[in-house]
């Protein structure tokens, strides 16, 4: 069954830190008393000890908590709560006390490599940014939650990656390199979950590393490259027609010159030339007619 917080019965220290110190002043008081009465030392005796078990105890029970600090307590291995209010409490003495850190913690996931949607080998890397919400459940639920922390990371990203793929050319599929802030929010929503059970939460997570494998990454640069080209011709081949078009509308609209029907095919042809090349156009005057 899983661990809940809850809060300990603690009170403020400075009370007992007084008391504690007179106790053991009024002790060493009565050990030096005992040379002017020393027909009947015993109570004096007896109540030295007294006082200075009671301001032992007393101190014991002082503790000083810092800002973003817990103690986690068990009295003869039961948990019996928490204690977040931070400057110096008192307890019951007893109790056994672990630290917990209450403050945001971060860590980079080692690179690993996973084959992503494509069957493509990369590598992939993280960073979390993490805190404790519930010291019982991290103390008492699992083992380390340190160690939990990091290895649930890291199996979160790599079933990320294997269900996404590093780049993909339509715009409705979601890819790693793409949609890097969907694919962050997704990250951190699925190592949130996993690391619920230590009660912690996930405050950010990013993906700091991402690559081919060096084994394919020359051959997916030159893929990129070659995507990357064919892209850019579709869009000047999307441009050059419809200057095309306009030109022909243009030049009709206006009555400017009329062209038959295999004199705008020449016509177009030579535009999309131009427009399409990837040099400069050479131009030719034809001082002759126009047929």
């Amino acid at each position: 069954m899983a661990m809940k917080e809850r809060e300990a019965v603690s009170f403020s220290g400075w009370l007992a830190l007084l008391f504690g110190l007179g106790a053991l002043g009024g002790s060493v008081g009565s050990f030096v008393m005992i040379r002017t009465h020393q027909q009947d030392p015993g109570l004096y005796v007896a109540g030295g000890i007294g006082l200075f078990l009671f301001g032992i105890i007393l101190l014991s029970g002082c503790m000083v908590i810092g800002p973003n600090e817990a103690r986690v307590m068990t009295f003869f291995g039961k948990y019996v709560g928490s204690v977040k209010q931070p400057g110096l409490r008192w307890i019951n003495p007893f109790t056994g006390k672990r630290a917990v850190s209450l403050r945001a913690r971060n860590f980079e996931t080692a690179k690993i490599k996973v084959n992503d949607l494509d069957g493509n080998p990369i590598e992939i890397g993280a960073v979390i940014v993490w805190r404790v919400v519930d010291t019982a459940q991290a103390m008492f639920d699992v083992e380390n939650f340190l160690a939990y922390i990091q290895i649930q990371a890291e199996s979160a990203m790599r079933n990320l990656a294997m269900h996404h793929p590093y780049d993909a050319h339509d715009d409705k599929v979601m890819s790693l390199r793409g949609q890097s802030e969907a694919v962050a929010d997704l990250l951190r929503k699925e190592v949130d979950e996993r690391i619920n059970a230590a009660g912690c939460e996930v405050v950010d997570a990013r993906i700091a590393h991402l690559a081919y494998a060096p084994e394919i990454a020359q051959a997916m640069l030159q893929r990129q490259q070659a995507g990357a080209i064919i892209a850019a011709r579709q869009r000047i081949v999307e441009g050059a027609v419809s200057m095309v078009e306009m030109a022909l509308e243009q030049l009709s609209k206006r009555g400017i010159v009329e062209l038959d029907a295999e004199r705008k095919a020449a016509m177009v042809s030579n535009l999309l030339v131009v427009l399409c090349g990837e040099r400069n156009a050479q131009p030719v005057i034809n001082a002759g007619t126009l047929y």
